[in-house]
């Protein structure tokens, strides 16, 4: 999760209405970024800003990553800001992916919070997030299962395994490639995993819809934010900003 000043300051900067001239400060609704990335990062920026935010309140604020860092803060100032930042106590939530790993989190501290303000329902958020972002993860599991995928992959361990020893932890990289297009893995991975994961994501249709509106709501939120700051309106040459 990203949460640096600089990386927010830039994404809220995505949305700046600037020009060579402009009127009095005064409150303005942007439009949405285009692209899938300057959205994402509207989305950090507002998070930033409403855990920043929520911090504050508790006399508390993030280090400052630009900053020289002194160890001069307590442990127990430590453990307080860790605490309100991510939560304390045990995990409320908790997701058992099909992989077979799980996945926790909390519903108290700063960043449950600002979850709850963009998404809405930081529960529902937090489950399908965790579904959506680990799709290609399952599909790389089914494929495991898969009896010719199997078959390859004990062709490469042959084939990366030394005639008299056992095969080693981390191969030789340029053997491990040589072996993999030999033994057909390289093959049979380019042709079964952007299969199982077009048949995953059809399976999981529901979470995914779910996970787009509950980001288009994030992101609207979070233009709102953006417009509750004082900006600059761009005025044509000659205009009068009464």
């Amino acid at each position: 999760m990203r949460l640096l000043r600089a990386f927010a300051a830039a994404a809220l900067a995505v949305l700046a209405l600037t020009g060579c001239s402009t009127a009095t400060a005064q409150r303005a609704v942007p439009p949405l970024p285009r692209t899938e990335r300057d959205r994402d990062d509207l989305i950090d920026a507002a998070q930033q800003v409403l855990v920043d935010r929520c911090l504050a309140r508790q006399g508390l604020t993030l280090p400052n990553a630009s900053a020289p860092q002194h160890h001069s803060a307590s442990a127990p100032q430590d453990r307080r800001l860790q605490s309100a930042l991510f939560g304390r106590g045990d995990p409320e939530l908790s997701v058992t992916l099909a992989t077979g790993y799980t996945v926790t989190a909390h519903t108290d501290g700063c960043l449950a919070a600002a979850e709850r303000d963009l998404y809405g329902d930081q529960r529902l958020w937090f489950r399908t997030r965790v579904v959506v972002n680990n799709l290609r993860a399952e599909a790389q599991q089914r494929m495991k299962r898969d009896p010719d995928y199997r078959a390859a992959t004990a062709r490469w361990t042959r084939c990366v395994t030394p005639a008299h020893g056992a095969r080693p932890d981390r191969p030789d990289p340029a053997v491990s490639t040589r072996c993999a297009r030999e033994s057909g893995l390289t093959r049979l991975r380019a042709r079964l995993e952007p299969a199982l994961l077009a048949r995953v994501r059809a399976e999981r249709h529901g979470q995914l819809t779910t996970y787009r509106q509950l980001r288009t709501r994030a992101l609207r939120r979070a233009a709102d934010l953006y417009a509750e700051r004082p900006v600059q309106v761009t005025l044509k040459k000659g205009s009068d900003p009464s």
